[in-house]
């Protein structure tokens, strides 16, 4: 017992070393940081906690909770991009330490270490902890709620294996109440992903019920009472309108986004490497050694896998953070192949070698070449003629140190020695030098590539709003959407900043402004403005185009 609470104390220690240093060190991106930012920076400002605003206006589209968290963040950091990210740090610190008490419990403390590990030295859900976006605590919600479910399922159906001191009530209202936490934090989506992998299973049982219709209903009810505590203020106003953009954002490729239907089979494969890599073998593992709930709980983490991966396939639009709540179930899927690799002290099959090699090696020259292409613009210019956006981009003042390619070589010890350890019989040094760095790769590779490449996409349009920071003006990006002239800017009241809006954009170009009119384009879009009376260009930089008008 003393030994498991190091362990999980010393994960939550990891994700405070891992997860807090940097978060401030870049400036958000548009389109989800500054959105939700925005929307908190608006919470603080306007002492408003129960409806959500932006650009001081009723905005239906998500519940309040997460923001919530940045709000309270803000008022202890300040408002900005660290406090905007500190949420989810706290979140890796919470989400790392459960893994592993989750693993130990069900299995064993080294099933526990694996899947608290894989999660952390993954790339992307090692990423999604340093940003500000909603889906790290939306996906945390939803999977313990899954998770208490299932307890309640294996409660009532006394399954051996695992110790349940609590009734199988308990488990249910705790599973519903996780998941209407979720409905707070972005949506009903956080009811329907657990009810369909609850009906797959069902099916998987040949429609055999495995739990009372009272029993579902007591969670649905756990979750309408959780959610409730903001909805009911919220539906009263804006219960068409939030229903018309949830069918929205699952029939049309939102924002722009959409993509090809293996999307999200490609975004995992590659973006959570190398947990991936040893998935995929415990999707065929038949092995019958494990106990009942051991082979129960493997099941509801294959069905929550491909109901996750299943439905963001069939919805239009492709968003990388989408597909999110899959990591949960493939690290463990990882987790369990490595567990019967340790166990067994056998060696990784050689297409895990191979896989681990290639896909660390599109990581590692992808990180030599980024640095390199940043010193010989020349050279890669031409690849972007066609745009001349991104053409513009690179005329940015971005200093390459030369340095900056060193985080793959963190990559290439850390596969090695990996390779090097598993043919030596050593499995559980081999596994935590690969997944320790891989996660020290991500780290260093933030640290020293998003602030350079930042410079080349955004960093000018940013900085033009934080200079008009305080002065009385009107602020318009023309022909592409951003929240950033409302963040950065920082507007504390409406009326300052036009968002979205035809007649907000009307008015700063043709009306009869009473204060100074501030207009950003790209530069692609910049010949559009030119006939418009009294607009004049003060600046160009890095791909924007700066204007301004002045009342008459």
């Amino acid at each position: 017992m003393q030994r498991k609470t190091y362990n999980a104390l010393f994960f939550a220690l990891a994700g405070a070393l891992f997860f807090l240093p940097f978060l401030g060190g870049v400036h958000l991106f548009d389109w989800d940081e500054i959105n939700f930012a925005e929307i908190s920076r608006e919470m603080v400002v306007l002492g408003e906690y129960v409806r959500v605003y932006i650009n001081f206006e009723p905005f239906w589209e998500k519940p309040p909770l997460f923001f919530w968290l940045q709000a309270m963040a803000m008022s202890v950091f300040g408002i900005g991009e660290y406090a905007a990210r500190f949420p989810n740090a706290v979140c890796g610190m919470i989400t790392l330490p459960l893994l592993f008490h989750l693993g130990s419990r069900i299995y064993d403390q080294r099933m526990g270490l694996l899947w608290a590990g894989a999660y952390l030295g993954s790339v992307l859900p090692f990423l999604y902890f340093k940003s500000g976006i909603i889906d790290p605590w939306f996906n945390l919600f939803i999977f313990l709620g899954l998770y208490f479910f299932i307890l309640g399922y294996w409660k009532r159906g006394e399954m051996q294996g695992v110790q349940l001191p609590c009734t199988q009530w308990v488990y249910f209202i705790a599973a519903g109440a996780a998941v209407g936490l979720g409905v707070l934090t972005k949506g009903p989506v956080a009811y329907l992903i657990p009810v369909l992998c609850m009906a797959v299973y069902w099916v998987s049982r040949g429609f055999r019920m495995y739990v009372h219709i009272p029993q579902f209903l007591v969670f649905s009810g756990s979750v309408l009472v959780v959610a409730s505590l903001w909805y009911s203020f919220f539906f009263a106003d804006n219960f068409q309108e939030f229903i018309a953009y949830q069918y929205r954002l699952l029939s049309t490729p939102d924002a722009g986004h959409g993509g090809f239907p293996g999307y999200h089979f490609v975004v995992l494969l590659i973006g959570c490497f190398p947990a991936s890599v040893f998935a995929v073998q415990a999707f065929f593992d038949r092995q019958s050694r494990d106990s009942g709930a051991q082979q129960d709980f493997r099941k509801w983490m294959k069905i929550l896998f491909w109901t996750v991966l299943i439905l963001f396939s069939l919805v239009r639009s492709k968003i990388v953070h989408y597909s999110s709540l899959a990591y949960f179930p493939l690290t463990f899927l990882a987790a369990y192949t490595l567990h019967q690799i340790w166990t067994a002290n056998r060696k990784p099959s050689r297409w895990e070698i191979a896989g681990t090699a290639a896909i660390g090696g599109l990581y590692i020259l992808l990180l030599l070449i980024v640095p390199f292409a940043g010193t010989h613009l020349e050279m890669f210019a031409p690849l972007f003629s066609k745009d001349p956006f991104a053409m513009a981009n690179l005329e940015a003042r971005v200093h390459w140190t030369g340095w900056e390619s060193l985080p793959a070589l963190v990559l290439v010890i850390a596969i090695t020695l990996f390779i090097r350890k598993i043919h030596s019989g050593q499995v559980g040094s081999g596994v935590a030098l690969l997944f320790g760095g891989t996660a020290l790769f991500v780290m260093l590779t933030l640290i020293a590539l998003v602030k350079r490449i930042e410079g080349y996409s955004q960093r000018a349009a940013i900085e033009f709003f934080k200079e008009r920071k305080g002065e009385d003006c009107y602020l318009l990006p023309y022909g592409y959407k951003s929240y950033a002239h409302l963040f950065y800017a920082a507007p504390q009241r409406a009326g300052r900043a036009c968002f979205l809006s035809d007649e907000c954009q009307e008015y700063v170009l043709n009306g009869r402004i009473d204060k100074p009119a501030y207009v950003v384009a790209k530069i692609h879009k910049a010949a559009e403005l030119s006939g418009y009376p009294g607009l004049q260009e003060i600046r160009r930089k890095n791909g924007f185009v700066f204007f301004k008008r002045v009342p008459e």
